[in-house]
């Protein structure tokens, strides 16, 4: 009796043990997930890559989930990402040139050809 109980024992181990290794390598793509990571495919691909390399790529993969936040993007920054930066700096040159135009004619300023290329970088 105990033999059977010791080999069931030991299989339900074995069992438990496969499928924990496999949940285990699954901690970054659900991380990925979370964040709504842009690699979350290419995490989860290299987790299953990272079982049979002796999970030598597995911290490399943790690292790579956890360095993108939606809010945040790449990188540790404060939440701005610099495409906003550069939407309000847009908004605020907007605003100076309808407030120019507002102290030089009084009117609505009529389009005209611009002389040269302005890319909207210089003033």
């Amino acid at each position: 009796m105990l033999d059977y109980f010791a080999l069931g024992l030991l299989i339900f181990v074995g069992i438990v043990l496969f499928y924990g290794i496999i949940v285990l390598h699954d901690i970054p793509y659900e991380i990925a997930v979370h964040r709504n990571h842009p690699h979350q495919d290419a995490i989860h691909a290299t987790g299953w890559v990272s079982l049979f390399t002796l999970h030598a790529l597995w911290p490399f993969l943790w690292i790579w989930a956890m360095l993108y936040r939606e809010d945040r993007e790449w990188g540790f920054g404060d939440g701005k990402s610099p495409r906003s930066h550069v939407v309000h700096l847009e908004q605020q040159v907007a605003d100076l040139q309808r407030r120019l135009d507002r102290l030089e004619g009084g009117g609505t300023p009529t389009p005209s050809a611009p002389e040269s290329y302005d890319d909207g970088v210089g003033i």
